[in-house]
């Protein structure tokens, strides 16, 4: 049985991108939207659209360079409406020329499947170990999709509890009212919930009373570092 009596957190939130999966590697990401769309591109060509796609802004990538005045609206929303969220990334994608028809929605399709991203090698063990410690699990992310479906494909939606999902609360990170609810959905008092994320903004969950580690993302298929969070929670 769990030693719940001694345990010093009842609830653990985690960040979803850099802390439990990571996106693809940026040329398989381009090589595979690219046969979606019917066209086959040699390695040396898809890294050079790559990486000019990267620095145009990527979902799960970093900040674009530059953001084009007709897409800031929606590049301001993208974390709070799904239509926002596609057309920012879409239309990020659609500064870089390419004779691939189609390709910045292919692109984005990418992120929608869980074929798109990896979770962690230490994403499984440590779910699994706070849920059989009896220590509920949530999902705090800044997102315009629903990756629930990411989770049931990875065979880890039973070890989830909750998913406060930024387009679905109307609330992004580092506001606290979107730790706060997920901390209500999971019946959580915030300061026995520990947030673990990869930025700033996740250590936002402070405000709202909750206890916060900040592991900095490791490159997929790697070790990110999870076996922290139960030390902390003592499983």
């Amino acid at each position: 049985m769990p030693d719940t009596e001694h345990r010093p957190v009842d609830a653990v939130l985690f960040d979803f991108h850099g802390t439990l999966a990571q996106v693809e590697d940026p040329v398989a990401w381009v090589v595979a939207a690219a046969a979606a769309c019917g066209a086959a591109l040699d390695r040396g060509r898809a890294t050079v659209l790559a990486d000019r796609l990267v620095t145009a802004g990527r979902a799960g990538g970093p900040l674009p360079y530059r953001v084009p005045p007709h897409l800031a609206e929606h590049w301001a929303d993208r974390d709070l409406y799904e239509h926002s969220h596609r057309a920012a990334y879409t239309g990020l994608a659609a500064t870089v020329a390419t004779d691939v028809e189609g390709l910045a929605d292919a692109l984005y399709d990418r992120l929608l499947g869980p074929e798109g991203w990896l979770p962690y090698p230490d994403t499984e063990p440590t779910l699994r170990t706070l849920h059989d410690a009896g220590i509920r699990v949530g999902v705090v992310s800044n997102i315009g999709f629903d990756i629930r479906p990411h989770f049931a494909a990875w065979g880890l939606e039973s070890l989830v509890d909750a998913f406060a999902l930024s387009y679905e609360v109307g609330r992004c990170k580092p506001d606290p009212a979107i730790f706060l609810r997920a901390c209500g959905m999971l019946g959580a008092d915030p300061e026995r919930t520990l947030m673990v994320g990869d930025t700033p903004a996740d250590a936002g969950a402070v405000k709202a009373g909750c206890a916060a580690l900040v592991l900095p993302a490791a490159e997929p298929g790697r070790v990110n570092g999870l076996g922290a969070t139960l030390a902390l929670a003592h499983v």
